[in-house]
């Protein structure tokens, strides 16, 4: 045990210092920041060089909307042969003024707005060098910060510029192109069959891929809300707030939250009740203590989603096995994210891409998790309509089942004047079987006689098991005549040898009534007429068949039928 566990925590060591390698970037920079926002041409032309106090780290890390001022000083030499750029990675909504040396005027710069850059991915705030950097030169900007995340600083060529922008415009297309898709499906689910988990997931895609694209810049394809977004970061933040409200909605409901785990769901409400709360002040202040506020509950909603899920897959419920697997990852990444903008760390930059691709990922597995709830649940109704519509021991139609398909075909024989017959039968002496040999030999002569009789019915003829050992066959396009050779059939099948059951035989015979549907007859008046004359049969010695017609009742048995009897005097005369 103790070399496996050595290996696993070397493995776990390399993975932390892949994780801190890839995170450091060479110092190409010296850099200070102001606090204050005094006039540029002092700041540009070197009055307040005494005041930039020195901050560690390559990026760019602000917390507060008021404007600031950063130097940046060369640390080597940087040439204009590979056309430089200085590029600000991940801005989001920031805005930045960049003075670069022996300029008087900066250039503005932003992802959404006036000052974006077409020319240039979302990735990051790029400007050109065209006259590179001397060592110990300076760029001064002044950065308006309307998102708390860092911005990395660094200086690349613009070949690299444009093989990293097609990249990020690769992954960026991914993760929006499934949210939309996945969305689209989700009101696709909800619009066609009603299924109200359907529609929170689809507000909870569709709020992410609104924010990702707000925060991100993507937005800017849509210049009318591109400079709405620009100018105002409570657009963003309100797509953020309504995606953690569908979502926290979307896991209740899925998990059965009230019901299997109340003291989950009642931290959600509070959660919901504290997101409609910020989102209401949202749309009156663009403060920054709403978006940490609103960070802080997302990461609650986050936590109470994982533990109720690992509470959930604990009890085998299948839902929760998808939630696990969608939020797993989720939770590493929310944790790391804020730890980043508390200023506990800086993550290597794939986080950028991770988090939005968790998110993605996590909708498809929420997608996919949703679907098979919803298999699930029509495997279950299916099952209880099956159970509804077949008779578990036998496997014949139960009683409800063969009434409304008797009343259907009942009306199809009145419309196209076509006949129709039924049979009603039930075993001879079966509660003297019950009584002698138990209940377990007389559901097993059941199942038999029901094996036996079935097997000798067409493929379109109906059999339900009426109630207790009485069957009822239904037998359409068939005459009185027809049905009584059908009935004869069904006799002979059970009587024509013993049941085996338990390495014992025993002998079993049938009493049977027929009648034909007469036109303009009820399905009453037919079941009527069919149980009369089941009952002839009865008081004519049993083992036979008995036909009412509308002026007698016809009756045959094992031995030939010496008379038959009016149908207003149901004794039969053998």
């Amino acid at each position: 045990m103790g070399k496996p566990l050595r290996r696993w925590w070397q493995a776990a060591l390399a993975g932390f210092g892949m994780l801190v390698a890839t995170s450091a970037s060479a110092q190409l920079f010296d850099m200070s920041r102001l606090d204050g926002d005094p006039v540029p041409a002092q700041v540009v032309s070197g009055g307040h060089q005494s005041e930039f106090a020195r901050v560690e780290g390559q990026a760019i890390h602000e917390t507060s909307s008021r404007p600031r001022w950063w130097r940046l000083t060369a640390r080597q030499s940087v040439s204009p042969a590979e056309s430089p750029n200085l590029v600000l990675r991940f801005p989001y909504l920031n805005h930045v003024e960049v003075w670069r040396p022996g300029e008087v005027l900066p250039v503005r710069r932003g992802l959404v707005g006036s000052d974006a850059d077409p020319d240039f991915s979302t990735r990051a705030l790029v400007i050109p060098l065209p006259q590179g950097l001397a060592t110990g030169e300076s760029i001064y900007l002044r950065v308006q910060a309307l998102t708390p995340s860092p911005m990395a600083v660094d200086v690349e060529p613009l070949t690299v510029v444009h093989r990293q922008d097609l990249r990020h415009v690769a992954l960026r297309t991914f993760v929006l192109g499934t949210l939309v898709v996945l969305a689209l499906l989700a009101v696709g689910f909800w619009v066609g069959i009603g299924e109200r988990s359907y529609a929170y997931l689809f507000l909870t895609l569709a709020s992410q891929a609104l924010y990702l694209a707000c925060v991100g810049g993507e937005v800017r394809a849509l210049p009318w809300l591109a400079d709405l977004v620009g100018a105002d970061p409570r657009v963003g933040r309100m797509f953020g707030l309504l995606g953690v409200l569908a979502s926290n909605s979307f896991v209740a409901l899925y998990l059965n939250l009230p019901e299997r785990h109340p003291r989950f769901m009642r931290v959600l409400h509070g959660c919901n009740a504290v997101l409609l709360v910020l989102l209401l002040a949202n749309l009156g202040s663009a403060a920054g203590w709403l978006g940490w506020l609103a960070n802080a509950v997302f990461l609650v909603s986050a936590v109470t989603t994982f533990v109720a899920s690992i509470a959930g897959a604990w009890s085998r419920q299948r839902e929760a096995y998808f939630m696990v697997l969608s939020w797993a990852p989720m939770i590493a990444l929310v944790m790391l994210r804020m730890g980043e903008l508390l200023g506990g760390w800086r993550n290597p930059e794939w986080m950028e891409y991770a988090f939005p691709i968790g998110l993605a990922m996590g909708g498809l597995v929420l997608t996919i998790g949703l679907t098979d709830h919803m298999h699930q649940m029509r495997r279950d109704r299916d099952h209880a309509s099956r159970l509804a519509t077949y008779d578990v021991l036998t496997g014949a139609l139960t009683r409800s089942a063969i009434n409304e398909r008797l009343e259907a075909l009942a009306d199809a024989a009145h419309r196209g004047r076509r006949p129709l017959s039924v049979v009603f039968f039930d075993i001879d002496f079966f509660k003297r079987i019950n009584d002698a040999h138990g209940h377990r030999v007389g559901d097993q002569t059941l199942r038999i006689v029901a094996l036996r009789t079935r097997n000798r019915l067409r493929t379109y003829d109906l059999f339900g098991r009426y109630g207790g050992d009485e069957v009822l066959v239904v037998l359409p396009d068939t005459q009185l005549r027809e049905a009584l050779c059908v009935a004869e059939n069904l006799r002979a099948a059970v009587n024509c040898r013993p049941l085996s059951i338990d390495n014992r035989l025993f002998s079993t015979t049938l009493s049977l009534g027929v009648a034909e549907l007469h036109h303009g007859e009820s399905v009453e008046k037919l079941l009527e007429r069919a149980d009369a004359a089941l009952y002839a049969s009865k008081a004519a010695g049993r083992d036979r068949v008995t036909g009412y017609t509308a002026s007698r009742l016809r009756t045959t048995a094992a031995t030939p039928v010496a008379n038959t009897a009016n149908a207003h005097d149901t004794s039969t005369v053998m």
